[in-house]
């Protein structure tokens, strides 16, 4: 169980380091050369993984799949990189940790997954958690709110696609259509607001795609050397950790608000995994 735990602290490194990094290329280029430089660095690391290890993972009896599931990721990505250039680091992370309460809602619709109590409390749990965080009727919300909101459904879209792939598509297969998809698009949209990186650009942009990458890796890893139910959990620790980096290395200040509505959507989130292993 160390050992999960090891590579789950590899896995909220890698994407507490990839947010600064997109925040850091954001005052430069668009969301979409992010993305592609991205997207670039992941297929080229992939396909050297994959002539490795046979190039049988190369085929898929699934294209159409993968094309649907990773439009709905690309849009995910772009909401998010957008929620991290207008919103403090740990709004964006707690309002990001609705995805599994999106996830159960999704797979009960399109996986005929079984709504039990025990998941019903953990979406309700997980709506509470969101009205403390944007408290509507007494703060000002941030649209961009909205947005990251947005991507987090994205992203339960794209579990639950994963979801029904994983029976017929290796964890590989699946990450090279990912990025193989997604870079022509990200290259179209970045050309009307293409600019050269700076030098002080390119190493940023080299830990984007190595981050992105690794935090892929590190998951599975995690969950193939641990139980969800104490390794998912961990994850949450990002939280705590991108206030701290977005005060030191930003001056963000973090409402007490999003961390008591994050603690509620980690009870949602915990009494899910419950119900998973209850099933």
């Amino acid at each position: 169980m160390s050992g999960a735990i090891l590579w789950m602290m590899g896995a909220i490194l890698s994407l507490t380091t990839m947010a600064v990094a997109g925040r850091e290329l954001a005052a430069e280029m668009s969301i979409f050369e992010i993305m592609f430089f991205r997207n670039a660095i992941c297929l080229a690391i992939i396909c050297l993984l994959i002539t490795r290890y046979g190039g049988h993972l190369y085929r898929t009896r699934r294209l159409r799949m993968h094309g649907f599931r990773n439009v709905i990721h690309f849009a995910a990505q772009a909401a998010w990189y957008y929620g991290l250039v207008h919103l403090p680091l740990s709004e964006v992370f707690a309002i990001e940790f609705t995805a599994p309460i999106w996830t159960a809602i999704l797979a009960a619709l399109f996986l005929s997954e079984s709504l039990t109590a025990k998941r019903s409390v953990a979406i309700l749990l997980g709506f509470v958690g969101i009205m403390i965080i944007l408290r509507p009727g007494i703060a000002i919300i941030d649209p961009a709110a909205f947005v990251v909101l947005g991507a987090a459904i994205g992203f339960a879209s794209m579990f639950v696609i994963t979801r029904s792939m994983a029976s017929s598509d290796k964890p590989l297969t699946i990450l090279f259509y990912m990025n193989l998809v997604q870079l022509p698009l990200s290259l179209v949209l970045m050309v009307p607001e293409w600019v050269m990186p700076s030098a002080n650009a390119w190493p940023w942009i080299a830990v984007t795609g190595l981050a992105g990458l690794s935090s892929h890796y590190c998951f599975a890893r995690a969950f193939a050397l641990g139980d969800a139910a104490i390794v998912a959990p961990i994850d949450f620790l990002r939280l705590p950790f991108a206030a701290v980096l977005g005060y030191l290395l930003y001056q963000e200040p973090t409402s007490i608000f999003v961390f008591i509505g994050a603690g509620v959507i980690l009870a949602g989130n915990l009494l899910n995994l419950r119900a998973d292993k209850d099933a």
